[in-house]
Parts: C-alpha cells; sequence; structure tokens
C-alpha cells in the first residue's frame, strides 16, 4: 500500500474511483452519488485544496481524503457558521482547514490507512484549526470516531442535522498544526 499526495488533477482523474470508494464507505444511494460527482470536481479549485490517496501495489484506489480552507459562500461552512454563536465562530472558522470526505473502502478498514491518511492530509493543511462531519455513531464502536478521538478532535456541534440528509452529525475540530510526534511515539504511516 502506499501513500501519495494527490493534485487536483491527480483527483479528478481518478473521479470515478473516488466516487466508488465513497459510496462504499458511506453506503449512499446510486442517486446521491452522482450529484456528489459534481460537488467533489469543484472542491479542487477552492483555496488551500489537498488530498492524498491510499493505492495498492496495483495501483486501485483503497481510500481517499481532502479538504480546503472554509471560507464563507461555501455550503458546509456557511450550514456550521449559523449554529455556532460568535465566540465558537471567531475560535473555529477564522483560518479553518476543513477535512470534507476522508474514506477507506470497508475491506481496507482496520490497517491504519484512515490514520495515515488523516495525518498526511492535516500535515500538509493550511490553517490554524481544522473541522470536520462524520455521522453521530456509537463512539466505542465506529472507527471513524476512535479515529478523530485518537486525533484529538473534540466535540464543536453535536446531533446536527445538515439539509437533506435525515442523520445526525458530530462536528469535530482540533487546533493545527498537529504536534510532531516525539521519539518514542508508536511508528505511523508516513506523510507523502
Amino acid at each position: 500500500m502506499r501513500l501519495v499526495r494527490w493534485t487536483p488533477d491527480d483527483l479528478v482523474r481518478r473521479l470515478d474511483d473516488v466516487v466508488a470508494v465513497y459510496g462504499e464507505a458511506m453506503g449512499y444511494r446510486a442517486d446521491l452519488l452522482e450529484a456528489r460527482r459534481g460537488y467533489i470536481a469543484t472542491h479542487v479549485r477552492r483555496p488551500g485544496f489537498r488530498a492524498v490517496a491510499s493505492l495498492t501495489t496495483e495501483g486501485h484506489l483503497a481510500g481517499f481524503g481532502y479538504g480546503y480552507l472554509g471560507a464563507a459562500g461555501q455550503w458546509w461552512h456557511d450550514q456550521v457558521h449559523r449554529a455556532l454563536d460568535a465566540d465558537a465562530r471567531r475560535r473555529w472558522l477564522t483560518h479553518c482547514f476543513e477535512v470534507v470526505e476522508l474514506h477507506v473502502r470497508p475491506p481496507a478498514q482496520g490497517h491504519g490507512l484512515g490514520a495515515g491518511q488523516l495525518r498526511a492530509l492535516l500535515s500538509m493543511a493550511e490553517g490554524t484549526t481544522t473541522l470536520l462531519s462524520t455521522p453521530e455513531a456509537d463512539e466505542q464502536k465506529s472507527r471513524a470516531w476512535r479515529l478523530y478521538r485518537r486525533f484529538g478532535f473534540v466535540d464543536i456541534l453535536r446531533h446536527f442535522h445538515f439539509p437533506g440528509d435525515e442523520r445526525p452529525f458530530g462536528v469535530l475540530g482540533r487546533d493545527l498544526p498537529l504536534p510532531t510526534p516525539g521519539p518514542d511515539a508508536a511508528p505511523g504511516p508516513a506523510a507523502p
């Protein structure tokens, strides 16, 4: 397995694979995936865009992650902005890298790919904070929630409903940059 940094062109070139991994990981219907295809293609042009991918030795996409700097006028940013009070807006949204997508194909989960992708993505990110949203789940059973907690993400909003999705989400955040692992830290996947 190789963890690589992707340019916007790399992501667009592999858009079919990206949408397939996204669909498998999130369990979304085909009609929702087609709508996501258009959003993802426009996200690559946003300021501060960063992306990573986990590729098998044969070059198949096992996982990916990307994000960019949040700004007024962006749908996700505006939804979260409206839900926060003025102090929280200043604290979390002033210079924020939004982790937009971070997914691993279900058969490849549980092997550190998500952690490697998240570490690499946040190591490349601009911003003083980072935010993401994830469907609410049992934190002890959910791989995603356990991953985000290991990385020091804290609750910003809980049981938040985005328009068009009946599921509740948690919005989580942490400060950037990530701390540099010390000499006694357990080895993890290297950043690209």
